[in-house]
């Protein structure tokens, strides 16, 4: 009975991973609450994933890779990049691999993503090429170098987890090295050599006219206040004007002279002149309720209308949406966003959708690209908020250069003791938590943005769930059925079908959910069949992070998904062939090395 109640468990959990009717964080805290209550784990084995080693281990890794990323180390990367680029789209993938592909086994790749999207776009603009050649081969490229150390993702680190959990050693720091250096160089070569046939040309950055991409030409438009307006003598916060949440006053403009930001402040004079964003029919029936006139000589066409929104003060600017932002599942209304960050949204990119109106009424998700506009020290306030994410390149004020090579040392120290078995990698990531903090390369109010905590509450919430599949026997039960089929079958083809399974499941799931799942019951099929456990368990833990089919498996392809322009299909058609080979060569690599 216990067997089939926990199975229902993972069912719903499974529907609900899937629909996103909850952050998955929350459907994984959740699911701990529930096995609790129906008593299928005790209560100190639901929140046993708080104190998990691989759970303390994750975040200690987003602290140290925190404490990389505001010293300015890879920013020297960046200069190579840009220096050793090139012109064609192959050279440029391939660089851009080898140097992005390394550090994301050691640094966290959404991280390294977050670096290098502005850089890359930045990179494109300045030799005429669209961002789409390149984005999805710098996430891809992450993607296949965080599998070169246990320390590359979470996945790996719960992996060992997990595999420490089910009686075996855990996963040493580069134990499964030589795998994961073979694939990424595959990975990389179809990215240099094929994918660049592949990828489409979606976003043209010849120009900085991103109203273009946007459609704001028919958003856009200037009004006059006339004489007799009853907006004259009010403040746009106290008029009905301010009210009307389909309509924008992005600027006030008297006697040809722009007035200071927050506009929401400045009383309306006759004449004056207000630069609206709204649709058509919203700004007409404003014109009658309110006494304005639009003014007929004013026709934006793209040149113009990104030099109205821009001054020597003003600009507009591309911001994303990152993973660990308190914005998503708020909308723009509710977060103050105006009074907050002292910037308008202009409109908002969500994959291949463009939204134009009612923009405050839009539940926000992670990896919307919002485009902005309003003072220029508004936008760079921007940069030292971790919820936000400024697609330009900018050199960040808080950057610690001096600290630069000490960050080095701590996170080689880390390494070092953990590669020669001197310290567990969660004593030695703990032990550079606190080098990092003491020696000032991070601030001690800077490791709880550092952590995304998303991922921490994924992992405490979803570790009582492979408790409770181990304790009812459901994890037995599943494997003793693929038993009966798999006996059949040569250890290859084993490899192979678990590599698949979880590889689709990744694609709707998280890849943590996902080595949750599957890694017990392939450890128990390899003990059944008498094949090697670490094999298997290494097949699923490679293939959870083996995403490039779609936007939204993995954190980095949603990051890159708007920036680029991508349509959903995109992905598929450049990622199956890569998931494909990655499912062909990887068990064989697997039996190679470790033997099955």
């Amino acid at each position: 009975m216990t067997i089939f109640l926990t199975l229902g468990v993972v069912i719903v959990a499974l529907i609900c991973f899937i629909t996103e009717w909850l952050p998955v964080d929350i459907t994984a805290l959740c699911v701990a609450v529930v096995l609790v209550l129906l008593g299928l784990v005790t209560p100190d084995e639901g929140i046993a994933g708080f104190g998990n080693s691989a759970t303390i281990t994750v975040m200690a890794m987003f602290i140290l890779s925190a404490g990389i990323t505001r010293t300015g180390v890879i920013q020297i990367f960046r200069d190579l990049l840009l220096r050793w680029g090139g012109k064609s789209i192959t050279r440029q993938i391939l660089v851009m691999g080898l140097l992005v592909g390394p550090i994301s086994g050691f640094i966290n790749n959404t991280a390294v993503v977050a670096i290098f999207l502005p850089i890359i776009e930045d990179w494109c603009k300045k030799r005429g090429i669209s961002p789409s050649k390149l984005l999805m081969p710098l996430s891809f490229v992450t993607i296949l170098g965080g599998m070169i150390t246990l320390i590359g993702t979470s996945t790996n680190i719960l992996a060992s987890g997990i595999a420490k959990d089910l009686g075996y050693q855990e996963f040493s720091l580069f134990q499964f090295t030589k795998l994961g250096i073979v694939t990424f160089l595959v990975g990389l070569a179809y990215l240099a050599f094929v994918a660049p046939r592949l990828l489409p040309n979606r976003k043209d950055l010849n120009s900085d006219r991103v109203s273009e991409d946007y459609g704001l030409e028919d958003y856009v438009t200037e009004v006059i206040v006339k004489p007799g307006s009853k907006l004259i003598g009010k403040t746009l916060r106290s008029s009905k004007l301010r009210q009307n949440s389909a309509v924008d006053i992005l600027e006030i403009i008297r006697n040809g002279e722009r007035l200071p930001q927050p506009v929401a402040n400045q009383t309306i004079y006759a004449n004056d002149l207000l630069m609206v964003r709204g649709k058509t029919e919203d700004v007409l029936q404003i014109r009658t309720e309110q006494g304005i006139d639009i003014l007929p000589d004013i026709k934006f066409n793209q040149q113009n209308l990104e030099t109205e929104l821009s001054s020597a003060n003003e600009g507009i600017a591309e911001v994303l949406i990152l993973s660990n932002s308190r914005l998503i599942g708020t909308t723009l209304k509710d977060l103050r966003f105006r009074q907050r960050y002292n910037l308008t949204v202009l409109a908002i990119r969500r994959g291949e959708e463009l939204i134009r109106d009612r923009l405050g009424r839009v539940s926000l998700k992670f990896g919307d690209l919002l485009l902005v506009q309003g003072a220029k020290q508004s936008l760079l306030g921007l940069q030292t908020t971790r919820e936000l994410l400024v697609i330009e390149q900018k050199e960040p004020e808080f950057i610690r250069r001096n600290k630069a090579w000490l960050a080095v040392g701590i996170v080689l120290g880390v390494i070092l003791l953990a590669a020669f078995d001197i310290l567990p990698i969660l004593v030695s990531a703990l032990a550079g938590v606190v080098l990092m903090i003491v020696t000032g390369c991070l601030k001690p109010g800077e490791i709880y943005g550092a952590v995304r905590w998303d991922v921490i509450f994924l992992l405490a919430g979803l570790i009582p769930l492979g408790t409770a599949m181990e304790n009812s026997g459901a994890t037995k039960w599943l494997a003793d059925n693929l038993m009966v089929v798999g006996g059949n079958f040569s250890g290859y083809w084993i490899l192979l079908f678990f590599f698949v399974i979880t590889s689709l499941l990744t694609e709707i799931l998280s890849n943590n959910a996902s080595v949750v799942l599957l890694i017990p019951i392939a450890a128990k099929v390899a003990e059944s069949l008498n094949l090697n456990p670490v094999a298997m368990m290494f097949a699923v833990t490679f293939a959870a992070s083996n995403s490039f089919m779609t936007p939204i498996g993995y954190q980095t392809n949603t990051m890159v998904y708007s920036p680029g322009g991508y349509k959903f299909s995109d992905f598929f058609r450049v990622g199956a062939p890569l998931n494909l080979i990655m499912a062909i060569v990887t068990p064989l690599l697997i039996m190679k090395f470790y033997g099955l």
